[in-house]
């Protein structure tokens, strides 16, 4: 399974570094404003992460960033316009221009940062791999699952990440893989494999959708760090930073106390920080190209990274995910960002 990972990554990162090269001929922002929306790919399809409503509204905690980044560019949060991709498009689509930024539970390795034409602009969930069951097995390892069968998307760190933890830990299986772990999700729950495996983040949000959530249940063991970020193509800086600092603005202000609610209120504050989030502070913005005021806009439209963690994913989510390692730093979490001067 290594090897066949490791190979097929080989194949398709000249392509791709081939496609970016094409779309790096104009500079994104530039694109961006000549076009009026950002172009942004997503999920087909994950709560809490990127879905849309019954209104075909785009929602979740990767929809945010989206929207972040078009409310630093463009002024306005609305301006966006989503892509459903599935793993395997992804990349693609984003090295040929297609997208302008992909922000799809995507997890920051070695070799998409340096063989795929790609940058992870930051880390906006910090996630781990784990495991369902049926609640009615009465499993409580993943050594358990020895000889198991287990569904999982197809082209995944997730699939590389399992066949990993079995053969270290002498354990068979049997993956029987989708296309989309929405496939995978639905093929556990009708019966097909005996576990589902992807990161926990999306397997709690799959969960609510399965014919009795409460029957189903995740094993102890987390077997992976799976930091999740936004994705640009290599090679165009100032795009790379807007993308970087859209994320870093929402985490800032959470860290500073600034809300959606009192971001108004707060443009007025004497302290220094506040006032350079908010655009207080002339030339702060040049190098990204961008209006001055691109941190209100940010927090005005969509909010800080703490209140769109609790809408999405956390208390105010049908998930209900505890903060744990995505609270901010000074918190008992590992949530950090540059700050703004």
């Amino acid at each position: 399974m290594l090897r066949k990972t490791l190979v097929a990554t080989a194949t398709i990162s000249a392509t791709l570094a081939a496609f970016a090269t094409q779309a790096q001929a104009d500079g994104t922002l530039d694109t961006v404003k000549q076009r009026g929306y950002v172009q942004c790919g997503v999920t087909s399809g994950v709560p809490g992460f990127s879905v849309p409503d019954e209104q075909g509204n785009w929602k979740g905690l990767d929809v945010d960033v989206c929207r972040a980044v078009a409310a630093a560019a463009l002024g306005d949060a609305e301006k966006v316009k989503y892509t459903p991709l599935n793993a395997k498009e992804r990349f693609t689509a984003l090295a040929s221009g297609e997208i302008d930024v992909l922000s799809r539970v995507t997890t920051w390795t070695l070799t998409r940062d340096t063989q795929l034409g790609i940058n992870f602009a930051g880390v906006n969930y910090y996630d781990g791999q784990g495991f369902m069951v049926k609640k009615e097995l009465g499993l409580k390892s993943v050594d358990e699952l020895d000889g198991a069968t287990i569904c999982v998307q197809s082209g995944t760190t997730t699939e590389l990440n399992m066949a990993d933890y079995f053969r270290t830990h002498g354990l068979k299986h049997t993956p029987v893989v989708f296309d989309t772990n929405e496939q995978a999700a639905t093929s556990f729950d009708t019966g097909r494999c005996d576990a589902f495996t992807t990161d926990l983040s999306q397997a709690y949000g799959l969960r609510t959708r399965m014919q009795d959530p409460d029957s189903v249940v995740a094993l102890p063991e987390v077997i992976s760090k799976e930091p999740l970020g936004p994705v640009v193509r290599q090679g165009d800086d100032q795009w790379f930073n807007i993308v970087k600092w859209s994320l870093n603005a929402m985490i800032n202000a959470e860290e500073l106390g600034v809300t959606s609610a009192n971001v108004d209120e707060m443009k007025s504050s004497d302290n220094p920080n506040i006032k350079r989030l908010l655009g207080g502070e002339e030339g702060l913005a040049k190098g990204m190209g961008i209006a001055e005021d691109w941190g209100y806009q940010i927090v005005k439209q969509v909010g800080n990274y703490g209140e769109a963690f609790d809408r999405n994913v956390g208390k105010d989510s049908p998930q209900k995910i505890d903060r744990a390692l995505n609270n901010l730093w000074n918190n008992g979490g590992i949530m950090y960002a540059p700050p703004i001067r």
